[in-house]
């Protein structure tokens, strides 16, 4: 009994782990696709995660250009130093270190794709019943996606009222998904379900 409440509260720290983390990724992506900063949401995010990224924008130093490179850097620690503290806590020991740093980026990657996959579905919705929107929620979630949308659609222009631009995003991230983040998970060895799979 007592190990079954154990091994259900490590994994609920590291469910709140990976909401974190994706809170950061979040932050990583608004900064990446330059979006509204004043926008409630995006202070909100801000807000949530300065505690950790402020730590390190000490050495690495304020945003320069698109890419926050503290912000990616707080995430790769704190998913790192969560995953030794949850191996050190279930008497498995020290994983490799190639091991981990392999399952960090792997997270990184895996939360990074699921902002995506969560905001083309998002986006998608909206255009069937909002098209028009001005939420802030709305707003914020086009100016997210129309970095990795607007290549797609140079290549393939929309047919009349139909866009299908968002299909081929779709399918392009989980292929990445299924086959990069697949590979280096099976490459670090560490379970998918502490990565956040």
């Amino acid at each position: 009994m007592g190990s079954q409440v154990g091994s259900a509260g490590l994994m609920l720290v590291n469910s709140l782990i990976n909401i974190y983390l994706f809170l950061l990724m979040l932050r990583f992506l608004l900064q990446a696709s330059r979006a509204d900063y004043y926008n409630p949401l995006s202070q909100s995010v801000v807000k949530i995660t300065q505690p950790v990224v402020g730590l390190f924008q000490g050495f690495l130093g304020p945003v320069a250009g698109r890419f926050d490179l503290a912000t990616l850097a707080a995430g790769f620690v704190l998913k790192v130093v969560s995953m030794v503290a949850i191996f050190m806590v279930i008497g498995v020991g020290m994983p490799p270190i190639p091991g981990l740093l392999i399952a960090g980026i792997a997270a990184l990657a895996n939360a990074i794709l699921k902002i995506y996959f969560f905001a083309m579905i998002v986006m998608i919705i909206l255009s069937w019943v909002a098209p028009n929107a001005s939420h802030p929620g709305a707003l914020l979630v086009m100016q997210l996606v129309e970095p990795i949308m607007a290549p797609v659609r140079k290549v393939i222009p929309p047919l009349g009222m139909i866009d299908l631009s968002p299909i081929v995003v779709f399918i392009a991230i989980n292929l990445v998904d299924g086959l990069v983040v697949g590979a280096l998970i099976r490459a670090a060895g560490i379970s998918g379900a502490l990565v956040g799979l």
